[in-house]
């Protein structure tokens, strides 16, 4: 015990961290990456060519523009779609909640691009069919081939999380709302819903950020988006730094939707905060 009356309490002694195996790997990977992204750096300053950036820079931001409109319809029309899905594989019938569970096996247990060229070209072999109900128009672009299959893709993905954050919910809100008076929908509505979002706002987010980085996809397509356009510049010029410059940008997207979600997170967590 101490003069001012506390009792003192003795620290175990600090473990010293030796080079262990892993710590060794993960300084030589770090080490690796580092000397990687050195060499890119000292490339791009080496071939930089202020006249193929003058040339193709409008184009990289029309391709840019692209990727987001596409990728901004797929992901919230596959939001609106993903909800009836949601609900078929909560549902009890079981008819329901086996189409909605086929529906959800097949778009996420196969490649997007298999599934993009299975309405680009697929499609096509019934075009008078199309053209009888007056959907030729909208299955011969490109455009709308690849929103409307990642649309499909993404609503797969969408629903499994919506449903798994909604069953994440405890029993006992159900039992506390219908207590109350609430219905079903009030329930869902303003009890249920609220608390799935914060659990699913992470997988929302890698969803998105997974449908950014397979929009690329849509260049074989004749889609001139981000890659899209790379691959002509590159087809031009046969300069590399084109590909860096994709990736650069790319990783700048993913960077700023990585920060968007943390300031929503932590918008919509402060309740949770101690």
């Amino acid at each position: 015990m101490s003069a001012n009356g506390t009792i003192a309490v003795e620290r175990p002694p600090e473990v010293k961290q030796g080079w262990t195996r892993a710590r060794i790997i993960g300084v030589v990977l770090l080490t690796i990456w580092a000397a990687l992204g050195l060499g890119v750096l000292i490339f791009m300053v080496n071939a930089w060519d202020p006249d193929i950036f003058a040339r193709y820079a409008p184009r990289y931001l029309s391709g840019l523009w692209v990727t987001i409109q596409l990728v901004a319809v797929s992901v919230i029309c596959g939001a609106l779609l993903s909800v009836p899905i949601a609900l078929g594989r909560m549902s009890r019938n079981k008819l329901i909640a086996g189409l909605a569970y086929a529906y959800v096996y097949f778009f996420r247990g196969t490649p997007l691009l298999a599934q993009t060229f299975l309405i680009y070209y697929g499609l096509g072999s019934f075009r008078p069919e199309l053209q009888a109900i007056g959907l030729w128009g909208f299955f011969r672009e490109a455009w709308y081939c690849a929103a409307f299959a990642f649309t499909l893709n993404t609503s797969a993905y969408q629903a499994e999380i919506l449903r798994g954050a909604v069953e994440s919910v405890g029993r006992g809100q159900w039992e506390a709302a219908s207590a109350l008076g609430l219905s079903k929908l009030q329930t869902l509505r303003k009890i249920i819903i609220p608390q799935a979002l914060i659990v699913a706002l992470r997988p929302y987010g890698n969803e998105i950020i997974l449908m950014i980085k397979g929009s690329a996809i849509v260049a074989i397509i004749t889609v001139y988006d981000l890659m899209g356009e790379t691959r002509r510049a590159y087809a031009r010029t046969f300069d590399f730094q084109t590909y860096i410059w994709a990736a650069i940008i790319y990783l700048g997207i993913v960077e700023v939707l990585r920060n968007a979600i943390d300031w929503i997170e932590l918008r919509i967590t402060k309740h949770l905060k101690r």
